[in-house]
């Protein structure tokens, strides 16, 4: 694994540009299967999906069909506290981010490796400034892993490793930046319209190029092209609406570009974005009014900064989105 010098940016997606009429999701299949009815992780190797459910006792993997038929089922003893997201390396090694904390009460958060052949190994992270939920993984080409955080506030915190992953751990995380979110009218999730600035997923394309980043109505798209994510973060991302998911967590890219997101709940389809990949390439300039060094100002005129929401709205969002992780959360010891 590569580990670069830290790059502080702060990305606004005031300028993110709108997805194209062709941009529209597609149903692929339905998730029928009553063993996964949490469905909150995705990756897809071109034939086969991988999916995971939120939270869960042990480390369990579901490998699917293109028709969202179990195949096979990868598990290990493992017992996570809180699984969220999930990515797949090039070498076939899948990653399991042990990182959701409704309560920001972890002193640790966990990467769980799985080898091709079904082995776990443990990686314990530390953040650096105290305890964060975090539902988003991102793997660039070097295998580094990315944490995006999910922040009522419209503003993701971008960890990763200060240093190469130790086993068992702890290894110490590093902040590299920001992402600020803006509310927008896509329809869907639990949450009401502050659902549309929660980062509850990532994703990466195989070579790297492109990684996305998703909140319950949404998807960002960003371009990468030389693989560094710090970099696309800073770019703006093509938006591509996802309306109507019930509870969206899950996104991936199949091996063409195709964006596939995904809700929990039994009977819930995944959907495709032909050409979602191609079209952030096309796009992704820099974002305007970003360095790279130092966080932008922004204002409401540009839109760009927080949301733009009332102190009323803000206060009723927190205490429905702490009432929506209370109903969630699993009596589970600590790590």
């Amino acid at each position: 694994m590569r580990w670069a010098v830290v790059l502080v940016f702060t990305a606004v997606l005031g300028g993110a540009v709108p997805a194209s009429a062709a941009e529209t999701p597609q149903p692929l299949c339905t998730m029928k299967d009553s063993r996964i009815g949490e469905l909150s992780g995705l990756v897809s190797d071109g034939s086969q999906l991988y999916a995971i459910n939120d939270g869960g006792s042990k480390v369990q993997v579901f490998v699917l069909g293109r028709d969202c038929k179990v195949q096979k089922v990868m598990t290990d003893r493992t017992d996570p506290f809180d699984v969220e997201d999930l990515a797949r390396t090039s070498d076939g090694r899948l990653w399991l981010s042990d990182t959701g904390d409704n309560q920001k009460g972890r002193l640790t958060v966990a990467l769980l490796e799985m080898s091709p052949q079904g082995k776990v190994t443990l990686h314990r992270l530390m953040y650096p400034d105290g305890q964060h939920d975090t539902e988003a993984l991102i793997m660039d080409k070097a295998g580094t892993p990315y944490l995006i955080t999910k922040d009522v506030l419209g503003e993701a915190r971008v960890y990763r490793p200060s240093g190469p992953l130790a086993s068992p751990g702890p290894t110490n995380l590093e902040k590299v930046g920001t992402v600020k979110f803006e509310t927008t009218d896509t329809q869907g999730g639990p949450v009401g319209s502050i659902g549309s600035i929660l980062v509850t997923g990532g994703a990466s394309t195989a070579d790297g190029s492109v990684v996305a980043l998703r909140t319950y109505t949404d998807a960002y798209v960003y371009a990468a092209p030389d693989g560094d994510v710090p970099a696309a973060l800073q770019r703006n991302p093509v938006r591509i609406p996802l309306p109507g998911e019930k509870q969206g967590e899950a996104i991936a890219f199949d091996p063409d570009g195709t964006l596939i997101s995904g809700s929990e709940g039994v009977g819930q389809p995944l959907r495709t974005v032909r050409g979602a990949a191609a079209s952030a390439a096309q796009s992704g300039a820099p974002a305007e009014g970003t360095t790279g060094t130092s966080a932008s100002s922004g204002s409401a005129g540009d839109g760009a900064g927080l949301p733009v929401l009332p102190a009323a709205g803000i206060t009723v969002a927190v205490i429905g989105l702490g009432w929506f992780g209370f109903s969630k959360l699993r009596r589970r010891a600590r790590r």
